[in-house]
């Protein structure tokens, strides 16, 4: 009795144009995925206020369930195919993690081309939705962004120039980033984040570049003796990220809930993603300072250095994804383009 009674008055209140009991809207229940750790201030900052806002302006009708440091299973290139095929509603990821297979973002991850984390992301969200626009067909983007400036920190040597970096072994994120340092003389290594720590407490790596927010989550601060940074407004590199859902999933959404997720979504997400993630860079430095690290700031001359030894790699992009069939200058030419047009003169 009590059920039919409740029905028909849901009924009527849609026809009135009254909303339904609350008990009547539609709930949901999404597994939010990703390989950063619970102390990482990209977990912290980043994932958690944004699930945090989309559970508010929803009312409470999405819920998440967390799963950060890889808690549901796999590994960090798993991440992007878990979200494809519906094992978990939403990640957070890098395209990277799948080296080739998402080749035409990979033109913001070469040598010195962001500006800041905040316009390049812009840039990035801007170039899928233009140039590149099925770069991610599998799933429901929901935000783009890129880290801020990526510095060298090493166990023992103190990087000073790329005369320096003859023979180390430097860890690299993704493969166009293992690319800048072999062209840099290093011996590259690619490797997930969450392998940094122990590969360089045991020696198995000399180096990581890493923005200065990622250092805490894998302790570098403690591992590394010596920090390379390049001036204000310089970056070596960058490196690529996707938030990203499960489209059947996105679509089930009742039309509000969509617009909720819609409204936590695109440029402006993107933006606050990279504004927020470069954001954390200074607190993190500050922990190299207080336990008295050797930090070195590149001089313009050993700048120029880097940019010489590095200017083959656009090149071998532009070679490498024109012959894949897309026209390699216009992508790098474009992306140049949003990045300047989203940085602030």
């Amino acid at each position: 009795m009590f059920r039919r009674s409740f029905v028909a008055l849901a009924a009527l209140a849609a026809v009135a144009g009254v909303p339904a009991p609350a008990a009547a809207q539609q709930t949901v229940t999404l597994k939010f995925h990703t390989f950063m750790t619970p102390p990482s201030a990209v977990w912290r900052t980043m994932h958690t206020a944004w699930m945090d806002k989309v559970e508010k302006d929803s009312g409470g009708r999405i819920k998440f369930e967390r799963y950060p440091a890889m808690q549901l299973g796999g590994t960090p290139a798993n991440l992007y195919d878990q979200a494809k095929d519906g094992v978990v509603d939403v990640v957070w990821t890098l395209p990277g993690n799948t080296p080739g297979r998402f080749p035409r973002v990979e033109v913001f991850e070469l040598p010195f081309m962001m500006t800041n984390a905040e316009a390049t992301s812009r840039a990035y969200w801007e170039y899928i939705n233009t140039v590149a626009r099925d770069e991610f067909k599998d799933v429901h983007v929901i935000a783009v962004n890129v880290h801020g400036p990526g510095f060298f920190h090493s166990r023992e040597k103190q990087i000073r120039s790329v005369a320096d970096l003859k023979g180390m072994k430097v860890r690299g994120p993704s493969r166009q980033i293992t690319k800048m340092l072999a062209a840099l003389g290093a011996t590259p290594v690619g490797m997930a984040l969450p392998q940094i720590s122990d590969s360089i407490s045991k020696g198995v790596i000399d180096a990581a570049v890493v923005p200065w927010e990622v250092v805490p989550a894998v302790k570098l601060e403690e591992l590394a003796k010596a920090h390379s940074e390049f001036p204000p407004g310089v970056s070596l590199y960058t490196t690529t990220f996707v938030m990203a859902m499960n489209k059947a999933k996105y679509e089930s959404l009742p039309p509000d809930l969509k617009k909720v997720i819609d409204a936590n979504s695109g440029l402006e997400t993107s933006g606050w993603l990279g504004r927020t993630q470069q954001g954390n860079d200074a607190p993190a430095r500050k922990l190299a300072v207080d336990r008295k690290n050797a930090i070195y700031t590149f001089t313009a001359q050993d700048t120029e250095g880097f940019r010489k030894a590095a200017d083959l790699v656009d090149d071998e992009w532009v070679k490498e994804i024109t012959g894949k069939g897309f026209n390699g200058n216009q992508l790098l030419e474009a992306a140049k383009a949003l990045i300047q047009k989203h940085t602030p003169k």
